[in-house]
């Protein structure tokens, strides 16, 4: 098996915000493993909060290239996988490309979309949300309401102005379903105000209002608060989730953090036999990214699968969000091709 890679630079269509940090062009990393003819893409989506960089994820996938060299049977996923964690610990977004081009490989070879390789139904997939990046309370209302064949909006807090915020999407469109991510920026006595705020505003449920760790004090939120609260940052992968018992109701994957498709699968099992709910979400990601999440959207009770649709440009073609929901087609592997290519 061969192991190739290229930068992929995106332009995000307008400079999105969130609490920590702002984003406007990035580089991923386009990954191809390739076998008798056939090749199987994935891409890594690196992020500096956990430590990874376009230059990490080409360092690490050169110490995979060997493991893979030495491969004669890419069928064999699960223990190709644990070798390449074993030469190479940690590194979650090459990992994630390695696995998305594996189990596109093996889709293609098998003749198979990945969502069929695992039994999965996609008319049970729920709709996708749309990410409202930190701006002007203006900006947010025009972006909410340029949005409006997305039934669904996730707004980004984590400032001084976060009623107003919310307060000038509301009033925009006052039945639009409402959740919010405020990236670990409250305190906990920020976070039992504001989502109180929220809940009268409307919104449905909050994603990572604390920072990781300190168990105590989520516990002691969520204790207090009248919404649904999920992980984000403060679940990595599957052996996080135990500890978050009693301290939200839900986690959201991402394989980018988790490090693939498999790990991805472990943690949503892990999840339901702990009782809580499961989303999946995303980076800012082109089509190739969002594509190996998306083949395992029907396991989900939320989705926050957008990252591709708020690109300025997406170089891929393949399952795509209208009006919210994916399509999951027939295509083997992951169904991805370059935008403009002919079948």
């Amino acid at each position: 098996m061969k192991l190739s890679w290229e930068r992929l630079p995106l332009q995000a269509a307008v400079p999105f915000r969130i609490s920590r940090s702002v984003q406007d062009r990035i580089e991923r990393v386009w990954a191809r493993i390739e076998f008798e003819g056939e090749e199987g893409w994935g891409e890594a989506d690196p992020s500096p909060y956990y430590g990874e960089s376009a230059e990490s994820v080409e360092a690490a996938l050169g110490r995979m290239r060997p493991v893979l060299a030495g491969q004669s049977d890419p069928d064999r996923i699960e223990s190709i996988e644990t070798q390449l964690r074993e030469a190479v610990p940690g590194n979650g977004a090459a990992h994630a490309a390695a696995s998305a081009a594996l189990h596109d490989l093996f889709g293609k070879r098998a003749g198979l979309p990945v969502w069929k390789l695992f039994g999965l139904d996609p008319s049970v997939t729920p709709p996708s949300s749309f990410t409202i990046g930190i701006d002007e309370p203006e900006a947010m209302a025009e972006r909410a309401a340029a949005a409006s064949g997305w039934p669904i909006l996730k707004i980004k807090l984590g400032t001084d102005r976060d009623r107003q915020m919310v307060e000038a999407i509301r009033a925009a469109d006052p039945t639009r379903r409402l959740q919010v991510d405020a990236n670990a920026a409250w305190s906990p006595d920020e976070a039992v105000e504001n989502i109180r705020m929220l809940a009268d505003l409307g919104v449905e449920m909050v994603e990572q209002p604390l920072p990781p760790g300190r168990p105590d004090e989520w516990r002691w939120v969520r204790e207090r608060s009248p919404l649904p609260i999920f992980a984000d940052e403060s679940c990595i992968k599957s052996s996080d989730v135990p500890g978050l018992i009693g301290l939200v109701d839900g986690v959201n994957i991402k394989l980018t953090k988790c490090g693939g498709i498999r790990e991805a699968l472990r943690t949503v099992h892990t999840a339901r036999s702990c009782g809580l709910e499961v989303m999946f979400g995303c980076m800012l990601e082109s089509t190739l990214g969002i594509a190996a999440a998306a083949h395992l959207a029907p396991l989900a009770d939320r989705l926050d699968l957008d990252g591709a649709v708020l690109l300025a440009d997406d170089p891929f073609e393949g399952p795509v969000l209208k009006d919210s929901r994916l399509e999951l087609g027939p295509e083997p592997g992951l169904g991805v091709r370059r935008a403009g290519a002919t079948e």
